[in-house]
Protein backbone atom coordinates (compact mmCIF):
# COMPACT_ATOMS: atom_id res chain seq x y z
CA UNK A 1 0.00 0.00 0.00
CA UNK A 2 1.07 3.08 -1.17
CA UNK A 3 2.12 5.89 1.67
CA UNK A 4 0.30 9.87 1.10
CA UNK A 5 2.47 12.30 0.20
CA UNK A 6 1.91 15.73 0.95
CA UNK A 7 3.35 19.10 -0.76
CA UNK A 8 3.81 22.46 0.51
CA UNK A 9 5.53 25.49 -0.35
CA UNK A 10 8.35 27.11 2.03
CA UNK A 11 11.26 29.59 2.45
CA UNK A 12 14.12 29.17 1.68
CA UNK A 13 15.65 28.17 4.68
CA UNK A 14 13.62 25.72 5.20
CA UNK A 15 13.48 24.62 1.77
CA UNK A 16 17.40 23.97 2.34
CA UNK A 17 16.57 22.09 5.49
CA UNK A 18 13.94 19.79 4.91
CA UNK A 19 15.36 18.60 1.46
CA UNK A 20 18.24 16.73 3.39
CA UNK A 21 15.65 15.37 5.83
CA UNK A 22 14.85 12.14 5.43
CA UNK A 23 10.93 11.42 4.47
CA UNK A 24 11.37 14.69 2.71
CA UNK A 25 12.36 15.92 -1.01
CA UNK A 26 11.91 18.69 -3.48
CA UNK A 27 8.88 18.55 -4.60
CA UNK A 28 8.54 17.35 -8.16
CA UNK A 29 7.99 19.18 -11.03
CA UNK A 30 7.61 22.44 -9.04
CA UNK A 31 11.45 22.20 -7.77
CA UNK A 32 12.88 21.78 -10.55
CA UNK A 33 11.39 25.45 -12.15
CA UNK A 34 13.14 27.02 -9.19
CA UNK A 35 9.89 27.35 -6.89
CA UNK A 36 10.62 26.34 -2.74
CA UNK A 37 8.64 23.87 -2.37
CA UNK A 38 9.11 20.24 -0.20
CA UNK A 39 7.28 16.90 -0.50
CA UNK A 40 6.89 14.67 2.14
CA UNK A 41 6.92 11.35 1.05
CA UNK A 42 7.53 9.25 3.97
CA UNK A 43 7.15 10.26 7.97
CA UNK A 44 5.76 8.50 10.44
CA UNK A 45 2.65 9.95 12.21
CA UNK A 46 5.05 11.08 15.00
CA UNK A 47 5.93 13.70 12.76
CA UNK A 48 2.03 14.89 11.95
CA UNK A 49 2.59 18.27 14.15
CA UNK A 50 5.82 18.67 12.16
CA UNK A 51 3.64 18.47 8.96
CA UNK A 52 0.79 20.56 9.86
CA UNK A 53 3.14 23.55 11.29
CA UNK A 54 4.72 23.21 7.74
CA UNK A 55 1.19 23.37 5.97
CA UNK A 56 -0.04 26.20 7.92
CA UNK A 57 3.13 28.17 7.19
CA UNK A 58 2.56 27.13 3.43
CA UNK A 59 -0.73 28.54 3.48
CA UNK A 60 0.51 31.44 4.76
CA UNK A 61 3.09 32.18 2.03
CA UNK A 62 0.77 31.90 -0.49
CA UNK A 63 -1.59 34.34 0.64
CA UNK A 64 1.25 36.73 1.10
CA UNK A 65 1.97 36.28 -2.51
CA UNK A 66 -1.44 37.63 -3.52
CA UNK A 67 -2.60 40.85 -3.97
CA UNK A 68 -4.50 43.00 -1.54
CA UNK A 69 -7.16 43.44 -3.82
CA UNK A 70 -7.32 38.89 -4.52
CA UNK A 71 -7.05 38.41 -1.21
CA UNK A 72 -10.04 40.57 -0.28
CA UNK A 73 -11.42 39.16 -3.10
CA UNK A 74 -11.83 35.81 -1.64
CA UNK A 75 -12.10 36.94 2.18
CA UNK A 76 -9.05 35.56 3.50
CA UNK A 77 -8.56 39.30 5.61
CA UNK A 78 -5.48 39.45 7.66
CA UNK A 79 -3.03 37.24 8.73
CA UNK A 80 -2.41 35.87 11.71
Amino acid sequence: MDKPAFTFKTSEQNYFFLEEKPGYQPAPYLASRGMKWIQQYDCGSSEDEELTYYINESYKLVIAGLTKKKQKELSLGQLG
